[in-house]
């Protein structure tokens, strides 16, 4: 069991998510991405945005792949391997995403530089996604700087775990490789599946929605705002006590662990 030998009360580290969390990467990138593979392979399929936030219910690319064709797509004539066809579709997909980071296509959500920049140097920073750790490498990069992946103690990814979100095994890697119990973390999230995984494996929770999320149940949250907030763009509470905060910082979170 993760221990927290040597480290103060209260706050000791924050883990986010990353898709949806710190950059609204779905829409901006993995849609964009999926759609040029499939083009790139010679298929017929266009995702709309309507659809993917359907298939998001699904955690995991190959795994979203898969689920088109034995849901949406049933008529679609397969190749004998089928393991295969998903996997060279995602390595392809991959590619383009990576190429969307690297442009510069996908940004930050409101408030999370402020805060990781904040964050730094007083608690552990996490990150905790399906994603692969190469493309979290080139995000952190494109965004924060070249030196921003060194800002991070751990980056559990999508490597990292043998079962994605909702199971919890990606934060259980991270709780253990950062040697911290649950208690001493909050974790940032967007979606259901995510809350599942981090209340599964008993960290306290933010959720900061989008246009994705926003209608999903995300009982068992210490709060739910719509982002994270700017000094001139206060976030808005869905759910939950701000305590009067108009952005969340560390003063908020260490207040939200003592609360």
């Amino acid at each position: 069991m993760a221990s927290t030998r040597g480290l103060k009360a209260g706050l000791n580290a924050l883990i986010f998510d990353v898709d949806g969390t710190l950059a609204d990467t779905e829409r901006s990138g993995h849609l964009a991405a999926f759609n040029r593979a499939f083009t790139g392979a010679g298929l017929d399929w266009v995702w709309s945005e309507a659809l993917y936030g359907e298939l998001l219910a699904v955690s995991g690319g190959k795994e979203r792949i898969r689920h088109y064709l034995a849901t949406y797509n049933k008529g679609f004539k397969a190749p004998g391997d089928l393991d295969g066809f998903i996997a060279n579709l995602h390595e392809a997909k991959t590619r383009h995403f990576a190429r969307l980071l690297e442009i510069g296509e996908i940004t930050l959500r409101p408030g999370i530089k402020r805060l990781i920049l904040e964050a730094r140097g007083h608690v552990q920073l996490a990150i905790a996604t399906t994603l692969s750790g190469g493309s979290v490498e080139t995000l952190l990069r494109s965004t924060l700087g070249e030196d921003a992946v060194s800002w991070f103690d751990v980056i559990g990814a999508g490597e990292n775990a043998t079962t994605k979100k909702p199971a919890s095994a990606i934060y259980h890697y991270v709780l253990d490789t950062l040697s911290l119990a649950p208690s001493a973390c909050i974790a940032i999230e967007d979606s259901a599946n995510g809350l599942q995984s981090s209340l599964g494996a008993g960290i306290d929770t933010i959720i900061t929605v989008n246009d994705y999320t926003h209608d999903q149940n995300f009982t068992g949250a210490r709060m739910v705002i719509d982002h994270l907030g700017e000094p001139d763009k206060p976030m808005s509470v869905i759910a939950g006590d701000a305590m009067g905060a108009s952005v969340v910082n560390l003063e908020l979170l260490q207040k939200l662990k003592q609360k």
